[in-house]
């Protein structure tokens, strides 16, 4: 009897244990799925901590082509908050805004303002894989105030840059995908919205600025517009118009202090980039012409303009150069010559719209101490870089040597103060760092959300002091998912580029600091993976190198090869002056920088993230 109670005992202790700890975990489960309830927007009175109303909105950009959407933003880096205030011309049912990797409408972060019929809510929520929306459990987009203007209706919320929450976008330095939609009927809950059934489309910014003031224009600043010359935009989805422009006869030389963009009113939404390029001076007359980029009978001369002057892209504010430097335009050497280049994005095909956008340049006689300039850094234009076939990500790197630097850059080093990225299609995030001593020392400029769609000079947030001996190397991510040929380096848009303008001061006679791999290795490369996959005869070297990709069998080996001969041979080193001409050395099987200390990215901690807000709804008006 004894030993049988004490049986009875133990076996009641477990029931209760495991029962408890059951309970426990339905407890936790429960309060980690539950979503907090949305807040009703009607009788809102905020109690938001932060800075009050009106807030100042400096940066704004139109969402969708009919400018109906428009989202302003502030910057608090003290608070590590963005303050975003979306302006809704003609409010539906309301409207969904997000932020996803490369714009995709699944696996989004989002802010919805929707109407069940009766009453109005509004909530952080988040799509799946399938596009089907649900209010997320940690609410960290926090309204601050909902109003009807006679312009719209107005929406001010703030959010943390990194708010820890695993359904969320992390906000950081770089292109951000902004996503919108608008709702034409109501919903009885969230949970009934899936984003690929509404009108949807994708906007790109830089959310994150610099917080520094902008300085002040010289009193003898004088303007020069270079503008489409009233251009009948063309009704198809994308344009690219080009327009030269001459300087004046004999200008002399000036210093570009300053330029901004020139927008004709009603095309905001419509112009989604610009930029300016400087012809070579050796294009002694360059014809007039305005007509598409694209056209096979446009002049020869205009492919000499490729010297990147300005550059605009929609949401980006006026550029300013440092106080101490200025970009030469006009006098000896110079070109007389300017291409304008402007992007329409029509997806509404809208007809005989006509349009004089441009850019504004901002230049003063009264010469600065440095001239600015601009270097090319990363990969030259050549097949001999390629990306594989079917390739999730993929890297490609180019330097710009020790040696280069040691021959090329003054002692005291340059400055540089700000960088335009660029790919084209299959890029998908561009890296410059700083290499001393075989050390990682500083991240110079990285986007790894990068767009080809969306490119615009970056003012950098901290000039960057490269000195003699330094090592400036340039890593591109590619993905090739959907192409089934190797995709070789060039000029055309399905080939690739991987390239850093860099903006610096003082100039010097370094215009091109960029890198191949050896092409003796590569051809090395050929003859194995042909020996390989019992290819009895190779073609190396009979053919050209696009071609001898394009007969590769590809698979996860050849890849994987590919990839290691890039990061393990000689490199062909190209130390450029402006006149287009090597410095004089032997550049030829240069030995890949040794980088015996690499930077971490940094990541916002989690103690730094915003805590949920409260689950309850709140009376709005």
């Amino acid at each position: 009897m004894r030993i049988c109670s004490r049986n009875v005992r133990l076996q009641d202790i477990t029931i209760v244990y495991f029962t408890a700890l059951a309970a426990l975990m339905v407890i936790l489960v429960a309060s980690y799925q539950a979503p907090s309830n949305p807040l009703e927007v009607s009788g809102f009175t905020s109690e938001a901590s932060g800075p009050g109303l009106p807030l100042p909105m400096p940066f704004h950009v139109p969402l969708d082509p009919r400018g109906e959407l428009r989202l302003a933003w502030n910057i608090s880096y003290a608070r590590q908050e963005v303050y975003m205030e979306l302006r809704v011309a003609r409010l539906r049912h309301g409207v969904v805004l997000g932020m996803s990797d490369r714009g995709e409408l699944t696996n989004a972060d989002l802010v919805v303002l929707w109407d069940s019929g009766t009453k109005s809510f509004f909530g952080d929520a988040w799509s799946d894989s399938e596009g089907h929306v649900s209010l997320d459990t940690q609410q960290n987009y926090e309204l601050i105030e909902a109003k009807q203007k006679p312009d719209g209706f107005y929406l001010f919320f703030k959010r943390p840059f990194s708010t820890c929450d695993p359904k969320d976008y992390l906000i950081e330095e770089g292109t951000v995908h902004i996503i919108y939609g608008f709702l034409d009927r109501p919903l009885a809950s969230l949970e009934q919205l899936n984003l690929s059934r509404i009108h949807a489309g994708v906007q790109r910014v830089l959310m994150l600025r610099p917080d520094a003031p902008s300085p002040t224009l010289p009193p003898d600043a004088r303007t020069l517009d270079v503008v489409a010359p009233n251009v009948v935009i063309p009704n198809q989805e994308t344009t690219y118009w080009c327009y030269i422009q001459r300087l004046p006869e004999n200008m002399p030389k000036n210093h570009i202090v300053m330029y901004e963009s020139v927008i004709t009113p009603g095309n905001e939404a419509i112009v989604h980039h610009i930029e300016v390029f400087e012809c070579s001076p050796d294009a002694r007359d360059v014809p007039d012409y305005s007509g598409s980029c694209d056209d096979t009978m446009k002049p020869r001369k205009i492919n000499f303009c490729r010297h990147v002057l300005a550059a605009w892209a929609m949401g980006a504010e006026a550029f300013y150069y440092p106080p101490d430097a200025g970009l030469p335009m006009g006098g000896p050497g110079s070109s007389r010559f300017l291409r304008l280049e402007v992007h329409y994005h029509n997806p509404l095909l809208i007809s005989g719209r006509r349009d004089a956008s441009g850019i504004r340049l901002h230049y003063t006689p009264s010469l600065r101490r440095y001239d600015a300039g601009i270097m090319e850094l990363g990969l030259v234009y050549t097949p001999i870089m390629a990306v594989p076939p079917r390739q999730h990500r993929f890297y490609l790197s180019g330097y710009c040597t020790s040696k280069c630097t040691q021959t090329a850059l003054p002692p005291g080093g340059i400055y540089v103060f700000a960088s335009q990225l660029h790919t084209h299609l299959a890029g998908r995030g561009v890296r410059t760092v700083l290499v001393r001593a075989g050390a990682e020392l500083e991240v110079v400029q990285e986007d790894q959300h990068f767009s080809t769609h969306y490119q615009t000079i970056r003012i950098l947030r901290k000039m960057v002091n490269v000195l003699p001996g330094d090592v400036l190397i340039t890593k591109c991510t590619y993905n090739t998912e959907d192409r089934s040929k190797a995709t070789v380096g060039g000029f055309g848009i399905m080939e690739e580029m991987c390239v850093n303008y860099i903006h610096y001061y003082p100039r010097t006679q370094l215009e091109l600091c960029k890198t191949h791999v050896d092409p003796g290795y590569l051809q090395k490369y050929f003859s194995f993976i042909n020996r390989f996959q019992g290819n009895e005869r190779c073609v190396c070297g009979e053919v050209s190198v696009t071609e001898q990709f394009s007969q590769l069998h590809w698979d996860a080996f050849s890849g994987e090869v590919l990839d290691s001969l890039y990061n393990t041979a000689p490199v062909s080193m190209h130390c450029n002056q402006s006149t287009a001409q090597l410095f004089p050395a032997n550049w030829d099987k240069q030995p890949l920088p040794v980088v015996t200390a690499v930077l971490e990215k940094p990541r916002y901690p989690c103690e730094g993230g915003a805590a949920p807000a409260s689950g309850s709804s709140t009376p709005l008006v």
